[in-house]
């Protein structure tokens, strides 16, 4: 091969190589500005992760490993394995909690519906409708010993407001039969006002265009809200649910300030079951025990309902 015909080889080789120096120089800015927005993404997320990791992550592991021993917690720790699980579940109490956080889960999730017939009620645009909507947020301010003593008040079969409404006074609170229907009827005061400022929010951002659209078409009433309203708030259903789920299961302070989980225990759930045994008897191993039952309660509803709703959004 002759000189001549080796160089414009050579040449086309030359400017393909300084084309792609060119272009890798050319993406040089590019990438630096991923790498410092990566590094920047890190540095925010730091913090919170750090939070998350110190707060929510090392007490799961660390209440795990503390059910293994048997600890009152002053003395030496005395690893028992799995015995404050079988003794867990051979405790009468213990089927009689988790009974009663069935209970709560059952009446609790009308709090979401009952949130979301207040919220359409309180979405009109209605002269002195601001002030309507604050009574009804007035519930989920108060905190949960204050709604406890208004209900123990009501509750009361001497003086209390339902002993005046029936005639005679009715022990609520000290009968087994009726207390915990008593205290979940308290407790659903304050979550639904809960739910229904998170379907106000959905309903404040929800597509006009979809509803106008639908109007069109002649959607009216039920059939609008089904098919309109309801797809649209989705996301404020599923944190409504969540959200009731995990209050239904960690309900703690109404218990303790209504009926300390009397009388005769029938009234506890997991979550007092938990601090009585911690707190009275000093077992904070069995007390152990008893979260991470609980705490895998929560986690299986909670999986559940997550994929269930990446299911529908697929």
């Amino acid at each position: 091969m002759s000189i001549s015909s080796q160089r414009p080889a050579d040449d086309a080789g030359t400017m393909t190589g300084q084309r792609a120096r060119a272009a890798t120089r050319s993406n040089w800015p590019t990438q630096r500005r991923h790498v410092r927005h990566g590094r920047a993404a890190f540095f925010f997320l730091l913090p919170a992760c750090l939070m998350v990791a110190v707060y929510i992550v090392y007490p799961i592991f660390s209440t795990l490993w503390l059910s293994l021993y048997d600890w009152d917690g002053m003395a030496e720790k005395t690893f028992v394995g799995l015995g404050n699980y079988v003794e867990l579940f051979h405790a009468p109490t213990f089927y009689t909690a988790l009974k009663n956080n069935v209970l709560w889960l059952v009446f609790f999730l009308l709090a979401p519906p009952m949130g979301l017939a207040v919220a359409l009620y309180l979405n009109q645009k209605v002269r002195g409708m601001r002030i309507v909507k604050s009574l009804f947020f007035a519930p989920f301010v108060l905190s949960g010993v204050v709604v406890g003593l208004i209900f123990s008040w009501f509750y009361d079969p001497t003086f209390g407001l339902l002993a005046k409404i029936l005639g005679h006074g009715v022990p609520v609170l000290g009968d087994a039969r009726y207390v915990t229907l008593g205290i979940i009827f308290a407790a659903l005061w304050p979550q639904t006002a809960y739910c229904m400022i998170l379907y106000l929010t959905g309903l404040t951002t929800m597509n006009p265009e979809a509803i106008e659209a639908a109007r069109i078409d002649g959607a009216r009433g039920w059939k609008m809200f089904w098919h309109i309203v309801l797809p649209e708030l989705r996301p404020a259903t599923f944190m409504a649910i969540v959200v009731t789920i995990i209050g239904a299961l960690r309900s703690f302070d109404l218990i303790s300030v209504m009926s300390g989980g009397g009388p005769y225990e029938s009234s506890t759930v997991l979550a007092y079951y938990m601090y009585d045994q911690a707190i009275k008897y000093y077992r904070l191993g069995y007390s152990a025990a008893i979260a991470v039952v609980l705490f895998a309660i929560m986690l299986v509803y909670i999986v559940y309902h997550l994929r269930r709703m990446l299911r529908n959004e697929r």
